[in-house]
């Protein structure tokens, strides 16, 4: 059993000893899934509890078998290469099934968050064009308020229900072929679509290759301390439509042939999760900030007999105190990394082979040449603040974005991709940051553009100019904070402010809706009529100022 990182006793041998092995041709479905069916086709693939406590699982084989009789439905319906299948699904069989199936065709699985609200799956499905959707029924009325709006979606398979225009999951897998042959699909060729979140206008689609999964592998195996390892068992409370829930813990475990766990909270309950972790023996977890502080609050934790052997945390810094109550708690290191939806986990931690740095994002992942830039891509000088960027080729990185050359090339200076991050890299080699160059909000490791929020807002007759900015927070990092102006014949109060954050709610998403909202008499504009947000980010400054 070993990974891709060769083990090392030093984090300069780990790095210089790595080799990329790209093959020309691979698929995403025949690595995860086909080539340990056919050596260890019992050995268990996915587990999965039920909100009740039921567990179900499924076997490596039982993986191949199901997602061929998918593979052979989504062929029926006329999935072809290149084109979009959308998988509205929460952490499932059924979930994993659909990518393993999905990937085999050679289309291109387009993951949705189950959270998403009416206009968050508009977006995403329009400008994809995806014309089947697989989704379940607790899902399914977000969809029917749109559906009539998406010329391109013909096709809704949902996983436990039937009914008028839809097409039932199990019915029709029952009459599928359990045998289909998995399309010999090149390392470039499309196999994921995500979108991310930018400063301007609606989330753009990040198209990643099949080789995205061999390009993940080292980031996934170097914060997990040379994952996997005997017994090795994957959790994530991290939604698997997102890269950190997808492509670092899903299908890195599956690639490997390690169980992954399957569960979804409706709610986030610190015991809960301990309890969980601690009764299937979850061995590595993926733990964003967010959710590593409210374990926190769980009393004594050690009572509950967790056996963890790595946690990963990304998307935000942890400092000293949350370091030090992992150490306490679980006896290891919590090992942070660092990247994007576009070019993930390029800067991490591995605390077998170097001193972790707490509030550092680590060193650059084996495989990968980082480094901090000026606007023109040169390299700055030590404890130089610039842009974080990466050197492509590079098989972790997205292929461009969905239908945007321009800003795919705007992604560039030369052969550095940039992050999009400020930061700086001291004379050790550890990475920095130090902020955003643009206004993405990170809100308990979700990125959320302040202009879909904004739009959202106002389609709400009481308001006539939205400003969004990330306020700070203790627990998520940042909230999303909502300046407003409103229209004639409306005054603020608190049932307002509740009415319209429950109109974001319900028609974006539970993360993205607006925790809190000011109203102002006067939105500050530039001279061209845009939103100061620079402006607004110096009102909450002073807001939360006058409240310490």
């Amino acid at each position: 059993m070993s990974g891709l990182l060769p083990r090392a006793a030093s984090y300069e041998e780990c790095y210089g000893g790595f080799e990329w092995r790209v093959p020309a041709r691979f698929n995403i479905a025949a690595a995860v899934c086909d080539r340990h069916a056919a050596t260890t086709p019992g050995a268990t693939a996915v587990i999965y509890e039920a909100s009740d406590g039921a567990v179900r699982t499924l076997s490596f084989g039982q993986l191949r078998g199901e997602a061929n009789r998918l593979a052979n439905l989504l062929t029926h319906l006329g999935a072809r290469p290149g084109e979009c299948v959308a998988i509205h699904l929460p952490q499932s069989l059924e979930c994993a099934i659909a990518h393993v199936g999905v990937y085999k065709t050679g289309a291109i699985a387009l993951p949705l968050f189950s959270l998403f609200g009416p206009e968050a799956l508009e977006h995403r499905l329009a400008d994809s064009a995806a014309r089947i959707l697989v989704t379940c029924s607790d899902n399914l009325p977000r969809l029917l308020e749109v559906r009539d709006r998406l010329g391109t979606l013909e096709h809704v398979i949902v996983t436990d229900a039937g009914g008028p225009g839809l097409i039932d999951w199990r019915a029709a897998l029952a009459r599928a072929s359990d045998a289909f042959e998995t399309r010999d699909t090149a390392a470039d060729d499309p196999a994921l679509l995500i979108y991310t979140s930018g400063t301007t206008g609606n989330p753009k689609g990040a198209l990643h290759g099949h080789r995205v999964l061999i390009g993940h592998m080292p980031g996934v195996e170097f914060p997990h301390e040379f994952f996997p390892q005997a017994g090795d068992l994957f959790w994530t409370p991290a939604d698997w439509a997102w890269a950190g829930g997808l492509l670092d813990v899903m299908l890195p475990a599956l690639f490997h042939g390690r169980p992954v766990l399957a569960k979804r909270f409706a709610k986030f309950e610190p015991e809960a999760v301990f309890e969980l972790m601690a009764r299937h023996r979850v061995r590595n977890t993926f733990m964003p900030a967010t959710a590593l502080r409210m374990l926190r609050q769980a009393a004594d934790p050690r009572r509950f007999g967790c056996s963890l052997r790595s946690i990963a945390s990304g998307g935000e810094a942890l400092g000293d105190d949350i370091i030090d109550w992992g150490r306490e708690t679980f006896d290891l290191t919590i090992n942070e990394f660092y990247g994007q939806t576009e070019v993930n986990l390029v800067v991490g931690n591995c605390a077998a082979v170097m001193s972790v740095k707490p509030g550092s994002m680590g060193r650059p992942v084996p495989g990968h040449v980082v480094a901090v830039v000026d606007g023109e891509g040169h390299e700055v000088g030590v404890g130089e603040e610039g842009n974080i960027a990466v050197l492509r080729p590079d098989p972790v990185m997205f292929l461009g974005y969905w239908k945007r050359p321009e800003a795919t090339a705007a992604k560039f200076v030369g052969d550095w991709c940039l992050l999009g991050d400020l930061g700086r890299r001291d004379e050790d080699g550890y990475f920095w940051f130090k902020a955003r160059d643009d206004d993405v909000i990170i809100s308990s490791s979700y990125r959320i553009g302040p202009t879909e929020v904004e739009e959202c807002l106002l389609r709400h007759p009481a308001v006539a100019l939205a400003g969004v900015i990330g306020s700070r927070d203790p627990v998520r990092g940042e909230v999303v904070k909502a300046y407003l102006t409103l229209a004639d014949g409306h005054a603020g109060s608190d049932a307002l402010r509740d009415e319209i954050q429950g109109f974001v709610r319900q028609r974006l998403s539970a993360h993205e809706y607006p925790r809190q909202i000011r109203f102002i008499d006067e939105m500050p504009l530039t001279v061209s009529g845009k939103i100061r947000r620079v402006a607004l980010r110096e009102l909450d400054a002073a807001e939360r100022a006058g409240k310490d």
